[in-house]
């Protein structure tokens, strides 16, 4: 199996010891995207719809460095620190995935990243 790692200025850098993303042959595998601007390294600002759409911006710009698009992805883990929040953060995800989403595995935790209130990690095949 052929696997290569991914570096883009496109998305966030990795806040820890892990690559943005690795292809394990013709599967991308995507790390888990939190709020982050790529350009000045900080969480944007507002709610979880906010954050929501900047962390599918993201997941979108890695897709893009590596010329695949949103309708690659085959599944989706969303990680949320509040289930109240599942609402609004389900109107913007379906904005990105309008048409054949991707599979999709939501759940709360105690926390995140830098205080985030979503992370998203994406698995995405040519």
């Amino acid at each position: 199996m052929h696997r290569q790692t991914v570096a883009t200025d496109a998305a966030p850098q990795a806040v820890g010891p892990y690559s943005q993303a690795v292809w394990a042959g013709d599967i991308l595998f995507c790390a888990g995207q939190i709020p982050l601007d790529p350009a000045t390294g900080n969480m944007v600002a507002g709610g979880i719809a906010e954050q929501t759409t900047r962390v599918l911006e993201n997941i979108r710009a890695l897709l893009r460095s590596q010329n695949l698009d949103l309708a690659n992805v085959v599944k989706t883990t969303v990680f949320l620190t509040d289930l109240n929040h599942f609402a609004a953060m389900n109107v913007v995800y379906a904005r990105f995935f309008a048409e054949a989403p991707p599979a999709r595995s939501t759940v709360q935790v105690v926390r995140l990243p830098k205080d985030a209130l979503v992370e998203i990690e994406a698995i995405a095949c040519r």
